[in-house]
């Protein structure tokens, strides 16, 4: 009974806490329905959390994110306006992890800035964060950013944008970062980051990682995924295995030397095929001929290469000749097996079990920061490399965030069932 008392004092001090906020914002001035829409107890207990359940800083702080989204015209965005970077796809909602989290995909390009105002950019990136949020359950409340810096040259460029978005998500939407990936920066960023990210509040929250360490993923390395590479691949079985003693042949080209050692070109290629001719002798000795196995006979081993009827070897056994002699064993030689060669550690993403319990000097196990970024950043993978498509991301959009296409639609769907059900 005991802990379900204190239980239930704790949740009665957080309403308390609530409803004082609440209080203290009325008292300055009204609010509106949206801004009483917005003032949820969720939202409430998240700017008590991050002033430390302070009633008067939480309130003060509040009140500039009411006055911000004002000013700024939060109410009024719709995605008319971004029309251009919903079409390239520069920042959009590319689906939701695994606890229901929306993961958000910003690629803005470095000449982005160029043209578009330091406002134009802020007001793409709300739109943005306002579709991840209506798109959220019940249960959710935080969301995934990944930034891809693949696009920019300029380190510092990047720096910019990267750090105007998380100050603007640290003070106008607190609590609601989950995590923040940085992928493929330029070189000198991991430099800036350094000694800029001691002042940045989201600084523990983001993550620098690179796609390269993700190449070797089973998921994505098969070959029949991209039908290019596939046609170009060799298909045995459309060769049929009785093949005959011949020159060179494949189902592509044809190897043939010439005798004539004063000519200028002593090989050529042919698009014939002539697996059918007749070259060398045709003795039953050695493996036949066939397109899978066939070559030049020019490059066989040396003792193929010497006449048939001046061998010595004695009767010959069907084996592997080596195209070198095998050197003699003696005493002196050293036994190769004892020798460990050392070997580099491949940068991989899959780990072995093992190095968790890996143990560095007796202080206990450590994994590098590097590690931890890989393991975080595996679950959002599928999501940085699926294609972009408008209009998946513009279904995920409500009114009035999804412009006059998300309004009029309804009203026309209602119209066309009533008059199928005429008919």
């Amino acid at each position: 009974m005991g802990k379900k008392e204190q239980i239930n004092n704790e949740k009665h001090k957080d309403i308390e806490r609530v409803q004082a906020v609440l209080q203290l914002l009325k008292k300055q001035a009204p609010l509106s329905v949206k801004q009483e829409k917005l003032c949820n107890n969720a939202c409430v207990e998240r700017f008590l959390k991050v002033k430390g359940e302070n009633v008067k800083k939480a309130a003060k702080h509040l009140r500039n994110c009411l006055n911000w989204r004002d000013s700024l015209g939060i109410d009024h965005l719709i995605a008319d306006e971004f029309s251009a970077e919903l079409a390239e796809g520069l920042a959009y909602v590319s689906g939701h992890d695994d606890e229901s989290r929306p993961v958000l995909i910003f690629r803005i390009k470095q000449d982005y800035q160029k043209f578009h105002s330091q406002k134009l950019f802020t007001r793409l990136l709300v739109f943005t964060l306002e579709v991840a949020i209506q798109t959220m359950a019940k249960s959710v409340e935080q969301f995934v950013i990944l930034f891809d810096a693949s696009f920019f040259r300029s380190a510092s460029a990047f720096m910019n944008i990267l750090l105007a978005s998380l100050k603007i998500i640290a003070d106008y939407y607190p609590g609601r970062l989950h995590k923040a990936f940085v992928i493929d920066p330029p070189s000198l960023f991991s430099y800036l980051w350094k000694g800029v990210k001691t002042f940045v509040d989201l600084a523990p929250l983001t993550m620098v990682v690179s796609s390269l360490d993700f190449e070797e993923s089973l998921e994505f390395n098969d070959f029949t995924a991209y039908p290019r590479a596939a046609s170009l691949r060799f298909n045995p079985s459309s060769i049929s295995s009785d093949g005959k003693i011949g020159s060179c042949s494949s189902s592509r080209f044809s190897f043939t030397v010439s005798h004539h050692f004063d000519s200028v070109k002593p090989w050529y290629l042919s698009l014939t095929d002539t697996s059918s001719a007749k070259v060398g002798p045709t003795t039953n000795m050695g493996p036949a001929i066939s397109p899978l196995n066939a070559r030049s006979y020019s490059f066989a081993s040396p003792i193929d290469r010497t006449p048939r009827g001046n061998n010595n070897m004695g009767p010959m056994k069907k084996s592997f000749f080596p195209s070198t002699p095998l050197p003699t064993k003696s005493k002196d030689m050293v036994d190769h097996s004892e020798i460990h060669h050392p070997r580099a550690m491949r940068p991989s993403f899959f780990q072995s079990p093992a190095m968790f319990f890996k143990k560095d000097g007796g202080k206990g196990h450590t994994i590098s920061r590097v590690d931890k970024c890989r393991e975080s950043f595996q679950p959002f993978l599928k999501f940085y490399r699926r294609p972009y498509d408008e209009m998946i991301y513009r279904s995920k959009m409500r009114p009035p965030l999804g412009g006059l296409i998300s309004i009029v639609s309804p009203h026309i769907r209602r119209r066309h069932m009533s008059a199928s059900q005429r008919f």
